[in-house]
């Protein structure tokens, strides 16, 4: 594999944030593969756009990818989160997927990274050669980062999938299989994690259902035109 994909998920979150940040809107609009992870978006690709996608969640994409990792023995890279989340997730790993080939590095936490910490994140990178590449360090900051420096990193595949980092590490619980089947498990996690999530979902939310409400409108109005 010698070709390089940037590979990104949005849910009804990213998607406002998106529509108010462009610089973050450019990181999603470039990806080579943009996931819905979400309901908020299959649902919304229903009502405009008449197509019945399945949601494909972070976590869901990064068991595929450690998987097919396993069976050639790849190298995985991660980069965010602390040391503590970095070691639980290489002791599973090393349990779940004997064959594979664990790197990681925990950036210091700061909203701007300086660009000597850039340099430092990329090295460790590519001084791994790792095949996939995971960032972690929550929208849209994860998403900017790759978009930023992807060229500079000698990898085949970049994926920005944030809370799967806690997922993976058991550090934080994810919602149970009949919670994320029946499209609730923004619900979970909701209620796992109130006060850092209220606003995600709380505020956001109905926020994506009013940009969506425009849409729709738009929609109607140009065909009407």
């Amino acid at each position: 594999m010698n070709s390089k994909y940037v590979i990104n998920t949005i849910n009804q979150y990213s998607y406002v944030v998106a529509e108010r940040d462009a610089e973050f809107k450019q990181s999603l609009l470039q990806s080579d593969i943009l996931l819905p992870d979400g309901i908020g978006i299959v649902v919304a690709t229903k009502i405009i756009k008449g197509k019945r996608i399945k949601k494909i969640a972070g976590a869901d994409l990064h068991k595929y990818l450690l998987e097919e990792l396993n069976l050639v023995g790849g190298k995985c890279f991660y980069l965010g989160s602390s040391n503590d989340t970095l070691m639980r997730i290489k002791d599973r790993i090393t349990h779940d997927y004997p064959s594979i080939n664990f790197g990681c590095y925990s950036p210091p936490y700061k909203p701007v990274f300086s660009e000597e910490d850039n340099q430092i994140m990329i090295d460790k990178v590519n001084s791994f050669m790792p095949t996939v590449l995971f960032v972690g360090m929550t929208a849209p900051k994860q998403e900017k980062w790759v978009y930023e420096h992807k060229d500079q990193l000698n990898v085949n595949i970049i994926c920005s999938i944030g809370a799967v980092f806690d997922f993976y590490a058991g550090t934080i619980k994810r919602p149970n299989r009949f919670m994320i089947k029946i499209g609730m498990e923004w619900m979970g996690r909701l209620s796992n994690q109130p006060k850092r999530l209220w606003k995600r979902y709380v505020y956001y939310g109905p926020v994506f259902v009013a940009d969506l409400v425009k849409d729709i409108f738009s929609s109607i109005s140009n065909k009407g035109g």
